[in-house]
């Protein structure tokens, strides 16, 4: 990958071996990102990303306007996300072992023990998270892997800052981000198939996009649908 600029405008160029030149704006700073075929010039990439600007800006107004989180102190009356929803934390202290309880579809009731501080909080609130996700997660690469005919050796949950999943295509292992359990299930469904159909395609080429919409019509929708959702404080690129 190498960079072009024009004007004040950074754009990473990637080539691969793909038939038609590809333009991505992505959050949450509006990095601008071209996948050109190997034997497009730098001089035809920028044409085509000159013949665009409109629509990067547009989109890089959007993400400068997306909501984003501040970082998470783990106190009550403070907002977190489980599968796609909105809920105010509660935390109680009682001398008892930590638990969580979803209530009424509006509160998480974090329950720690008597002094507990925001590290302590923030783990108990975190391998919640990891639990339920992958719980979330097990049938859906059950079901998605006999649709697209492949099977992985292994699938793990991790807290990633750059990517919402990873495929090893040689050892057939996925990892998803952590962050997946605060976004709906049609999201997180999106990334499962996003990842299982590399093991058929490892670029993001035509081939690719055609399984994608054979085997789930509406992604493009629930890709939007992911980069339309409330930031983290981190730093997101993918």
């Amino acid at each position: 990958m190498h960079q072009i600029t024009i004007n004040d405008l950074v754009v990473d160029v990637v080539r691969k071996n793909i038939k038609n030149l590809h333009l991505g704006v992505y959050p949450p700073s509006g990095r601008v990102r071209v996948a050109a075929p190997l034997r497009v010039n730098d001089e035809a990439v920028r044409l085509f990303t000159i013949s665009r600007l409109a629509w990067i800006k547009r989109q890089q107004t959007k993400f400068k306007e997306q909501e984003r989180q501040s970082a998470r102190e783990f106190v009550s009356g403070e907002s977190h996300y489980y599968q796609g929803h909105r809920y105010l934390l509660n935390v109680i202290y009682r001398d008892a072992p930590p638990a969580i309880d979803v209530r009424n579809k509006k509160f998480i009731d974090l329950y720690v023990r008597p002094g507990s501080d925001t590290a302590q909080r923030e783990r108990v609130l975190t391998t919640w998270y990891r639990q339920q996700l992958k719980e979330e997660i097990a049938p859906l690469v059950e079901k998605w892997e006999g649709i697209i005919g492949v099977e992985t050796a292994e699938w793990g949950v991790k807290q990633m800052k750059t990517k919402w999943g990873t495929c090893n295509i040689q050892a057939q292992r996925i990892w998803f981000n952590l962050e997946l359990a605060k976004k709906s299930v049609q999201c997180l469904e999106y990334i499962i198939v996003h990842e299982l159909v590399h093991l058929l395609e490892r670029h993001h080429n035509e081939r690719f996009i055609a399984y994608m919409d054979s085997f789930m019509p509406l992604w493009q929708h629930y890709r939007e649908e992911l980069n339309r959702a409330p930031l983290g404080h981190e730093t997101w690129d993918y």
